[in-house]
């Protein structure tokens, strides 16, 4: 099954995505060969859509997963949709296209076919990637996120990466970009939290008026590295209301919030190594809630975010920044 073939959307620069992703974050507690082994379960699955990023500390593991698959004969390098993102620590422009390449010298890749600003906060440079001052507090950078954004425009000139876009941006962030004087490449898509509990329908609706796709990480909610996420944080896929709806169609309560996101005309990325619930959230696509369901779901919405970067202290200042407020 390739990406031309696959359930895809056009992006606003002609390119292909498929709207199903799979994410490979894992938190530091799992081993980081269990990427390359999901990666390639996903692959064989049928997934088409590979989520990563520089933060992730996985593209090593990755990669050699990709290539694995395509020496095999299962994928052709034109079937796979790649994605990564330029680290908080590289948002200065001459910075952007380093990341870029440690990302594609780790991957093995001549190019990727996206590429994102993973968020609109700078962090001071280094080999740190997350630099904290003695009192723990983050250490910032200042930097004009449309500088950045014209260092990622010029990769893509250089064939580095064949789409351009955002993660964790708000709508005032996206509108810094879209307003910027001699914007060359518009975003393709805007990255960020959604799921059930945060709908995220006043983002949608803004980005759908500019032709931008939304995609949703954390789609699952089940995440739980307490680094990023509280511990008494609810659980979304115990949620009631979604398991009654997932007995109605004999589905998994993870199915119906994928098929949410799909439904709404959502990218969406699925995370898991765990090989039952990989082939689980592929099968997504033989089976369509109701209008009644949808709206069922669309009341689940309490602006609950479960990605908290008050955890790392971060000063107040900055956090509306990362937290991609509506």
């Amino acid at each position: 099954m390739d990406r031309k073939h696959s359930r895809s959307v056009k992006l606003n620069d002609g390119n292909l995505m498929p709207v199903l992703g799979f994410g490979t974050f894992a938190p530091n507690e799992i081993q980081k060969s269990k990427a390359n082994e999901a990666t390639k379960i996903a692959i064989d699955v049928g997934f088409r859509h590979i989520d990563a990023a520089y933060f992730y500390q996985n593209e090593e593991e990755v990669g050699p997963a990709l290539q694995d698959k395509m020496a095999d004969g299962t994928v052709k390098r034109e079937d796979l949709f790649y994605t990564t993102k330029i680290w908080s620590t590289f948002l200065r422009p001459e910075l952007v296209h380093q990341c870029l390449e440690r990302s594609l010298k780790k991957l093995g890749l001549d190019y990727v076919d996206l590429c994102l600003i993973h968020a609109p906060i700078a962090m001071k440079p280094g080999d740190e990637l997350l630099p904290k001052d003695a009192s723990g507090k983050i250490i910032l950078d200042v930097v004009d996120i449309c500088d950045t954004w014209e260092a990622l425009e010029k990769c893509k000139d250089l064939g580095l990466t064949k789409s351009i876009g955002v993660s964790n941006f708000n709508h005032k962030q996206l509108e810094l970009i879209l307003n910027k004087p001699g914007l060359k490449y518009k975003p393709v898509c805007n990255q960020v939290e959604c799921h059930p509990y945060l709908n995220q329908s006043k983002l949608l609706e803004f980005c759908k008026s500019k032709d931008i796709v939304l995609v949703a990480h954390s789609a699952l909610g089940s995440h739980r590295d307490p680094n990023w996420i509280s511990s008494d944080s609810p659980y979304l896929l115990g949620e009631p209301i979604l398991k009654t709806i997932a007995k109605k169609h004999s589905r998994t309560p993870g199915q119906v919030a994928l098929r949410y996101q799909l439904q709404r005309g959502v990218v969406v990325l699925a995370k898991s190594f765990n090989e039952k619930r990989i082939k689980e959230n592929f099968e997504v696509f033989d089976f369509e809630l109701t209008p009644e369901d949808m709206k069922v779901i669309d009341g689940l919405n309490r602006n609950f975010r479960y990605i908290k970067l008050s955890l790392y202290v971060m000063p107040l200042d900055c956090l509306f920044a990362f937290c991609n407020m509506e």
